[in-house]
């Protein structure tokens, strides 16, 4: 352990609400990483999360009191839900499950730990845990943009096996991680000087620029399509356009939600980020998003899946090669540009292409149905896919073209940013 770790929390004060799933044993080890990083740490068990550890062993490791009970007359005597949630610099919930993720969304207040939650105006982290067709429930995926929407910032989940024997998106992020982003939440809002997540909302729909007021969704990154727990089709999209769109968005002042795939680069500042696995997963979000005012699909969305995704690791044991069957993804960007409910006024697309780029460009314009089209050379030689440059052209409706030289794709951004602020501003009530 480093002398920087041990100190890298000091002095702050931790709620940390346990949720009830199989993870809940890892927030254990969560209480024992936190306070080696010199925080104190304050739990809550939901009566769930009390079928999994038990508040004793919670309190020991924590070194005072675990709260259970909404009814408490010991606490309640001095409305002690309100006190908790008021007596501490940030609020960590892992495992956040479904159901509690729910309840958040929803404000609803059952019990002692969403009654402190809804009753908060401190940052809140969440770590989701839950099995992967609970996760990629899109009821589950409409609850994560709600709560990122509200200012609350989530760490995973990450993909690995489930207790379920199965495998996917859904697990705890590990303690480290969790402390790692705890970290990294509070610094940023020292830094912004922010007050809790409630002053957050409020500066960022305060935001100024050619997007104030205006809400932009963006995709990016590729896809990953499971064919057994260790393998996937996927391509080479880095997210960095996506990215740098997300980023300009913000700045210009929009309130941006950043539907990624799966990215080794940061998350940009000032964003909501839904990460996301596969196609279906990323067109649930994306319908969760809506409505907003802009929608850019940059995302690299991998048009074919396994028509079956095996259960355990296909094995080379000298027989035939098993036939790899494939099915259609949905295709987003023509499902959201076809919407008559709830269609952004400007939907952008992007068209990847390795040869007679316009040409296939003006047929993807006119197939899919947006507003503006974005096109790119990605063939190898352009180095564009997973690089830090691109050539873009921009294709309207009416049949008008732009071409800008080869620039950085942060410049791209700030570029493609400006212009869909000036085609949303002369639309009708733009």
């Amino acid at each position: 352990m480093t002398s920087r770790m041990s100190q890298s929390l000091s002095g702050r004060r931790v709620l940390l609400i346990i949720g009830g799933g199989i993870a809940a044993y890892k927030a254990l080890d969560l209480i024992r990483r936190l306070r080696e990083r010199g925080a104190a740490v304050r739990p809550i068990l939901t009566k769930a999360a009390q079928e999994f550890v038990t508040p004793l062993a919670a309190a020991a490791l924590a070194g005072q009191r675990a709260h259970t009970d909404l009814f408490d007359r010991a606490d309640e005597a001095d409305i002690g839900h309100i006190r908790l949630a008021r007596d501490a610099d940030a609020i960590v919930v892992a495992p956040a499950t479904a159901d509690l993720m729910a309840r958040m969304a929803g404000g609803h207040a059952p019990d002692l730990a969403s009654t402190v939650l809804l009753a908060t105006t401190l940052p809140i982290l969440i770590a989701p845990a839950m099995n992967v067709w609970m996760w990629q429930h899109p009821a589950t995926q409409r609850n994560v943009v709600a709560l990122t929407g509200d200012g609350v910032s989530i760490v995973g989940p990450n993909d690995g096996a489930m207790a379920e024997a199965e495998y996917g998106p859904g697990r705890m992020a590990e303690p480290h991680e969790i402390a790692d982003a705890l970290e990294a939440m509070l610094n940023e809002r020292s830094e912004r000087g922010a007050l809790g997540f409630l002053a957050g909302r409020t500066a960022q729909s305060a935001g100024k620029g050619v997007l104030a007021g205006k809400t932009v969704l963006v995709t990016s990154g590729p896809t990953h399509e499971p064919i057994d727990p260790v393998r996937y089709l996927a391509n080479r999209s880095s997210g960095r356009q996506g990215h740098a769109i997300a980023a300009a968005a913000a700045s210009a002042g929009a309130r941006v939600t950043l539907v990624s795939g799966p990215v080794s680069i940061p998350d940009p500042a000032g964003v909501t980020v839904v990460r996301v696995e596969t196609a279906r997963e990323m067109l649930a979000a994306v319908e969760a998003a809506l409505p907003a005012d802009i929608a850019v699909f940059a995302a690299a969305v991998g048009d074919w899946r396994p028509a079956e995704t095996r259960g355990g690791k296909i094995k080379k044991d000298g027989a035939a090669v098993p036939p790899l069957t494939l099915v259609e993804n949905p295709d987003i960007l023509a499902t959201i540009a076809g919407r008559i409910k709830a269609r952004p006024p400007l939907v952008v697309g992007f068209a990847a292409e390795t040869d007679d780029v316009l040409d296939n460009a003006r047929k993807k314009l006119a197939k899919k149905g947006c507003d503006l089209l974005v096109a790119n050379d990605v063939s190898h030689e352009g180095g564009v896919m997973g690089g830090v440059e691109n050539t873009v052209h921009l294709l309207a409706r009416d049949g008008a073209l732009d071409t800008w030289p080869r620039l950085g794709k942060d410049e791209v951004g700030k570029r493609l940013v400006a212009r869909f602020a000036e085609i949303l501003s002369a639309m009708p009530g733009g």
